[in-house]
């Protein structure tokens, strides 16, 4: 009785430490004093003064934008990589290629940031292109965003019955149809998984962004990062609660469409076995 207690308390101490201080953003979001640490009453004036606020409304565009694109590349490149870790064990450079993959990951993003920075200049000297801007951070987050994914991916494809495969193969079905039609919509929880993981990181990114940023492309942590530098209003905190109410959103209602597709494929394989 007491280990349970104690792993309850663990339990709730842990969340408690993830999630009071994203409470705390959003009930002061609605503080009507300047001061971050001062409670004055409720008020809506700083949802109102975001209306006003181009260039964080620009940054908060120009994130979206880039998260997107992001996470669409991200899922088709890391399906691409994990379905050739897994699918062909054996092939030249498959051990260089696994490493390069997952790389990004264990590799610190100030290293990952100055390198590509770097070679994006030394490619735009000699071809004139690409310039800093909205495509460079976006090639930083895919090069980030890709090695998330494929290990998502890579996990789910692990966990596959190749006799499904097979099967289908069997009754006459080409690799490009059993990749359509079996392995795909086996594997679309993981797909939906990493499209919102990827999408998460390359919103909130700070350090690949500011090496690749240019004219006329601040996202909208660096326009908060570099309010940070002089004090920051409760303006920040209200586009923050509609950040997190808006991801929030997306995770359920992913969730739940996650779930119910598993059930109804469940249910799929309980009535082709009992025929």
């Amino acid at each position: 009785m007491k280990t349970g207690l104690f792993g309850k308390a663990w339990l709730l101490g842990g969340y408690a430490f993830l999630y009071l201080p994203i409470a705390a953003l959003v009930i002061f979001s609605f503080n009507d004093s300047a001061l971050p640490n001062i409670w004055r009453g409720f008020t809506l004036k700083w949802y109102a003064a975001l209306l006003d606020d181009r260039e964080i409304l620009a940054g908060f565009w120009v994130s979206l934008k880039i998260a997107f694109f992001t996470a669409c590349g991200s899922v088709v490149l890391g399906t691409l990589a994990a379905f050739a870790l897994v699918k062909y064990r054996r092939f030249t450079g498959r051990t260089l290629f696994s490493g390069m993959v997952n790389a990004p990951l264990v590799m610190p993003e100030v290293v990952v940031g100055l390198s590509l920075l770097l070679m994006l200049v030394s490619v735009q000297n000699a071809i004139g292109f690409p310039e800093k801007g909205a495509l460079t951070i976006w090639i930083g987050h895919l090069l980030l965003g890709m090695a998330y994914a494929t290990v998502v991916i890579q996990a789910r494809l692990q966990d596959l019955n190749p006799q499904l495969e097979e099967a289908a193969m069997d009754l006459g079905a080409r690799p490009h149809q059993v990749f359509w039609l079996v392995t795909l919509p086996m594997i679309a929880q993981s797909l939906a998984s990493a499209w919102l993981l990827t999408f998460t990181i390359s919103l909130d990114d700070v350090v690949l962004s500011a090496f690749l940023t240019g004219p006329g492309a601040t996202t909208m942590p660096l326009v908060i990062f570099s309010r940070a530098k002089l004090g920051l209003n409760p303006s920040v905190n209200a586009v923050a609660t509609i950040i997190v109410v808006f991801v929030a959103i997306g995770v359920v209602a992913a969730s739940y469409l996650i779930a119910r597709t598993e059930r109804r494929r469940q249910q799929e394989l309980a009535a082709a076995f009992r025929q």
